[in-house]
Formats: C-alpha cells, structure tokens, sequence
C-alpha cells in the first residue's frame, strides 16, 4: 500500500497542494500533521509509524516534510528500511525501492554521519581549548561554595524538608542532591 505523510508548520499554510501530488501518485492513505517539523511529538507522524507494514510504501511530497534534520531524516528512514517499508520523496526523486534510490540516500546517511562526527570533535577540540585556559566544562553553579555547602548541611540537619531548602535557595531537588553529593565528605563522624 502507498501511504502519504503531508505536514505544514502552522494553521495559515495549506495541506492541499501536497494532498494533489500524494492523491496523483496513487497513494491510497494520506496522514497529516499541523505542527512545526522541529515538535518530536507529531501525532501524525506517531499515527504513520503504527500504520506501515512491510511491503508498504510511505511517500512525502519533500524531505522537509517528514525530518526535523538530516539526521533525523536518515534515522527514521533507516528505521523504515529495516522494517522493510520503502521511502519516496517527490520533489528529491528519491525512491529506496530502487536500488539508484537506495544508493542516494545511503549517501545523505553517509553525510549525517559525517556531520555527527564533526560536532563531537569540534566539542572536543572546544573542551580542550577551554580546559588549557583554565575553564572546566560544564554549566556554572547558582550557588556560591558557601550556600553549597549551607543547603548540603541544612539538608543533613533534617531541620528543613527538601521542599524547603530548594525553595530557600530557588533549586531544584536534582541541584540539591548534587550538592549533598558535593559535600558527602564533610560529615561529621
């Protein structure tokens, strides 16, 4: 079966002009979606996934369409792929039925990888210039050491509920905890 995905960003664009190219290509479904591409929730999107079979067909009219990003697009492909559902975009002529099809987007799949590994290094590269300029990664804390250590022995006096504490210090309960985990070894024996 030839199932159609169309999605537009907001309630002022209009479905209708891929529902056309769905409806001509012979697709016998079409689900819709209404939301920004960049939303990971898309109840249509959630709705396609549980209606593919092997054997199916899903179609979009371009890649936009159905992909927040390269690789997410390469993630939800492959992930069809191996439940053996075959992928056509339109307006990108891509088809993985066809091994031609299949070729060219193992190619995007090749170049997300690419991209994914040149973010790790650059965030590496990044660390370590920091680290060489004295900076360690990672956020900054909230508190000063002595309001740390302060909430960690107000938590350890059990005089304050932990409710209290964060509200006192504007945290929340996981920044306490860290900070308790900060002072563990300031206990008092």
């Amino acid at each position: 079966m030839q199932i159609g995905y169309a999605r537009v960003s907001t309630l002022d664009q209009n479905l209708a002009l891929q529902k056309d190219a769905l409806v001509s290509v012979g697709c016998e479904k079409i689900i819709t979606d209404e939301v920004s591409g960049k939303l990971a929730k898309r109840y249509g999107l959630e709705q396609l996934k549980q209606l593919l079979r092997p054997g199916d067909t899903l179609i979009v009219w371009r890649l936009d369409r159905l992909g927040r990003s390269l690789t997410h697009l390469v993630e939800f492909v492959t992930e069809l792929e191996q439940n053996q559902v075959g992928f056509k975009s339109l307006t990108e002529q891509i088809d993985t039925t066809s091994p031609s099809g299949k070729l060219i987007f193992h190619i995007f799949a090749a170049l997300a990888e690419f991209e994914r590994n040149l973010i790790v290094e650059r965030t590496k590269a990044g660390l370590a210039a920091a680290r060489a300029r004295g900076r360690l990664g990672g956020r900054r804390r909230k508190l000063s050491f002595q309001q740390r250590k302060l909430a960690a022995s107000l938590y350890r006096n059990k005089q304050h509920s932990i409710g209290e504490i964060c509200q006192l210090f504007s945290i929340s309960k996981p920044t306490l905890y860290s900070y308790i985990g900060e002072f563990a070894h300031d206990r008092e024996g």
